[in-house]
């Protein structure tokens, strides 16, 4: 069962009134210079301060629309009685951030932590829809524990391209793919290019900014239907304004994230991951936001709970639709009704309306069978994500069984090894790299230091020689991550990763490679004493930070397995007021 919730006494003095509240020189201090925006003086009362946390930006497209919906959320905290303040934060936009977003994530979920901490906020509206927007800003609440509720941007409308459906990401992967097997002109490629993101929001698969939205919706951080309502969907607007009357309930009752992040919702995620097909982010996300409040969250976790979890959404990359077609069929909470009634929800997790998560799930309905499949009919029988360990992932690597070949779940192979990203560049398009379909590629280098930042590049393109041949997928693996929008028999986060010495460093072209999903093993047939001597020969490669934070991450990030986040920064601190110096 988990833990009740008992709502505490109102009212009560709040930590905003350690800057507002009284009459002292440092009290008018902090009121009189907020009133040159023309406040009343009745608004530092000891009524709810609610920070909104924007990360909109020009240069993170996915939440280009977010200043519109934050007007949304200051009218429900208006109506609710508190006092809203919009606080722009830092933004990692996942199409422009070099080397890759996901180093961002970190120094994004520092700052932000820092923002909570250091002003005078009651609670926070966590304003998000890109990526790293996501999993940032939860992290960033956890560690001060603040009452705090996610809204996201929802997805962008479906594209089409001469009468088919066009995924954001799934389809520029496939339309790449198709130019280098000579199947579609550049000229082609170019005219697609203006179907994939016709309208704001995320990306329209159940990428990764689609399945953090419903972890977020499933962990219980967010509204029931928040994940998929699309972003231009008037709905959108009336969930914000929802959201913002119900922080302001939530302060009074002191809700905090440490209330509902439990181990008992972060299963009910996992699960929910299963179902949707979600993408293999969020494993490192889930894990890195369990550290963070301090909930024993593990990759053992992800195989024990995600196991049996039927995929029952179908859509891309796995499936066949879009998010604005799950939404029309009844969205998340149809996902969450179903895994009630196969018994693999803790029913009775707290969500941020007050109510448990199955409260707000029971009644609802499915409107659409081929977009959220009947249990009788799953997309694949076991979902989830599949943990694979062996003598070359001995803290375990990652794969999507619901985006993979089947006839490659159990497979061996010559591994043809790529040493960076870089190399793999210089030697993919080779007409005499000595490759075929029944190789094993496999990328080094290009984890959480290696890379560094663990960029989406594990689903490496397939050489032209074989996609000429007719085949779509081959076993790739590598230490890196894969964008939540593509797909392939592909093992991802293998850890410990190249750069910090693993066994992935020290794999040679030639070496015999076995891959065995169902009995979750990743090996390489090479002998223990041949291991151990390619171990004790192998040298890291020389440091190259490119700026301050590039050398602060290389020293302090962790392995994928633990969520690669910086070590200093895992753990609650909660938010105790510092002392004035004013």
């Amino acid at each position: 069962m988990g833990k009740r919730f008992t709502p505490a006494p109102w009212p009560r003095r709040l930590r905003s009134q350690e800057w507002y509240g009284g009459t002292s020189r440092d009290a008018i201090y902090h009121r009189g210079w907020m009133k040159n925006q023309g406040w009343p003086h009745d608004l530092f009362d000891g009524r709810p301060v609610i920070g909104i946390l924007n990360t909109w930006s020009d240069l993170t497209p996915c939440n280009g629309h977010l200043r519109e919906l934050a007007e949304k959320v200051k009218a429900g905290i208006w109506e609710a009685g508190g006092f809203p303040v919009e606080v722009p934060v830092f933004s990692a936009s996942e199409n422009t951030f070099r080397p890759t977003a996901m180093m961002f994530r970190n120094l994004a979920a520092l700052a932000i932590e820092e923002t909570i901490r250091g002003q005078p906020m009651d609670g926070a509206v966590l304003l998000v829809g890109c990526d790293k927007t996501t999993p940032s800003l939860l992290m960033a609440a956890a560690s001060t524990d603040i009452p705090s509720i996610i809204v996201t941007g929802g997805p962008m409308l479906n594209g089409y391209f001469r009468g088919e459906r066009v995924g954001s990401g799934t389809h520029l992967w496939k339309f790449s793919e198709a130019v280098k097997a000579g199947e579609m002109t550049q000229e082609e490629f170019l005219e697609a290019e203006a179907s994939m993101s016709r309208s704001s929001g995320t990306c329209n698969t159940m990428g990764t900014a689609s399945t953090m939205a419903s972890m977020a919706e499933a962990l219980g951080m967010a509204l029931s239907g928040n994940a998929a309502i699309p972003a231009v969907d008037s709905r959108r607007r009336v969930i914000a304004q929802l959201s913002g009357r119900r922080i302001v309930q939530m302060v009074k009752d002191d809700l905090k994230p440490s209330d509902i992040l439990t181990k008992l919702a972060f299963e009910n995620a996992i699960r929910t991951n299963g179902a949707i097909g979600g993408s293999t982010n969020a494993v490192v996300h889930l894990l890195a936001l369990a550290g963070r409040v301090g909930v024993d969250l593990t990759l053992d976790d992800w195989d024990r709970c995600g196991r049996d979890v039927k995929t029952i959404v179908n859509l891309m990359p796995s499936g066949q639709y879009l998010m604005e077609e799950f939404f029309y069929a009844g969205g998340l909470p149809v996902v969450i009704k179903r895994l009630g009634e196969a018994g693999q929800l803790h029913k009775d997790a707290l969500t941020v309306s007050g109510a448990t998560i199955w409260d707000e799930v029971k009644d609802v309905v499915n409107w659409n069978e081929d977009v959220i499949l009947p249990a009788d009919r799953p997309l694949t029988d076991q979902g989830g994500i599949a943990v694979l360990r062996g003598n070359l992932a001995p803290k375990g690597a990652v794969l999507k069984p619901s985006a993979a070949s089947p006839h490659l779940l159990v497979h061996r192979g010559r591994a043809v090894v790529f040493e960076d990203i870089d190399d793999y560049k210089r030697k993919i398009e080779d007409e005499a790299l000595d490759i075929d379909e029944t190789c094993v590629m496999v990328l080094k280098n290009c984890g959480p230091k290696g890379y560094p930042g663990m960029a989406e590049v594990g689903n490496m393109g397939l050489p032209p020689k074989v996609l000429k041949k007719g085949i779509t997928d081959m076993v790739r693996i590598s230490d890196a991550r894969m964008s939540g929008t593509a797909y392939g028999t592909v093992v991802l986060h293998t850890s410990p990763e190249a750069a910090a010495g693993g066994p992935l460093a020290v794999v040679r072209d030639g070496d015999m490679i076995e891959l065995d999903v169902p009995n979750r093993r990743l090996h390489l047939e090479i002998s223990d004493a041949e291991l151990a001597a390619r171990l004790a020969a192998w040298q890291p490669l020389p440091d190259r930070p490119a700026s301050g934070y590039a050398w602060l991450h290389q020293a302090h990030v962790m392995g994928a397995d633990t969520g690669a986040d910086l070590d200093f920064l895992r753990g609650c601190r909660g938010n105790p007021v510092g002392k004035d110096s004013h």
